[in-house]
């Protein structure tokens, strides 16, 4: 099986961070047209592709902002012809001194997480979905704490479980117009963003305890199903929900974490 992208766009959000940049990548390497977009830092991994034979051009914008999403995918469009595929990447977490409960939350965090992980993935998909006439895929990337939380995270937690039912409602009405919608939950991946909340070694060795593969993903382990759910492959795929965990959430393993 070889899965190929030949002559198909596909816009990677938050393509500058470790995930997305392993996705942008691969996306390439299978012959895609990749619009790396990311509000900053997306000029390395946009660089990276051309120099390897590959097409990428990268497009700045502010994700919570509307008119910046919506002229950025006009020249999408305008620079490739098409917009085949739509990965909804983009997302934030509070850092460790902002991890906590509910009566102590940061009501800006709540609104910043909330406009960027779920408003987001709403206003990325409604913009790219006029461009997709002729059928499409879109992946949005939720989290395990989306199908199960974890404790101190209450605005993440929404968001991403946000995303997992606005997968579904997606995916039930685009249905008519062939475009296809899906959702990855990744669980511990080993890039820099992460490991900053893990920075000992008995938290590590408590976090990989629960973890039945006992290891972080590396973005690639995330990347390859994203590629393949988005695919002519995965052409009777809709709706789905995908934990890519090593089998964290599989015995509940999340809620005593």
């Amino acid at each position: 099986m070889k899965i190929s992208y030949e002559g198909k766009t596909v816009i990677v959000t938050g393509a500058a961070g470790g995930l997305g940049k392993s996705m942008s990548r691969l996306f390439a390497e299978c012959g895609a047209n990749v619009a790396v977009c990311d509000i900053a830092g997306g000029e390395a991994i946009t660089e990276e592709i051309n120099n390897a034979g590959g097409t990428a051009k990268y497009y700045r914008f502010d994700i919570r902002d509307r008119e910046q999403i919506e002229k950025a995918f006009a020249g999408i469009k305008n620079d490739f012809g098409s917009i085949d595929v739509l990965v909804n990447n983009a997302g934030i977490n509070g850092g460790p001194e902002e991890r906590k409960t509910v009566e102590f939350y940061s009501d800006g965090l709540w609104d910043k997480i909330i406009s960027i992980d779920l408003d987001g993935v709403y206003k990325c998909s409604k913009a790219a979905i006029p461009y997709m006439q002729n059928g499409g895929a879109i992946l949005n990337i939720s989290s395990v704490v989306g199908v199960v939380p974890l404790r101190n995270q209450c605005g993440f937690a929404a968001a991403k479980a946000g995303v997992v039912n606005l997968t579904k409602a997606m995916a039930i009405e685009m249905a008519p117009k062939k475009i296809r919608v899906n959702c990855i939950c990744p669980g511990t991946i080993g890039i820099a963003v992460t490991n900053t909340l893990w920075t000992d070694d008995s938290a590590m060795k408590g976090l990989l305890a629960h973890i039945p593969l006992g290891r972080q993903a590396v973005p690639d382990e995330i990347a390859a199903p994203t590629v393949f759910v988005c695919s002519d492959y995965a052409s009777y795929m809709t709706g789905a929900v995908i934990t890519v965990d090593g089998g964290w959430t599989a015995g509940g393993y999340a809620r005593n974490f």
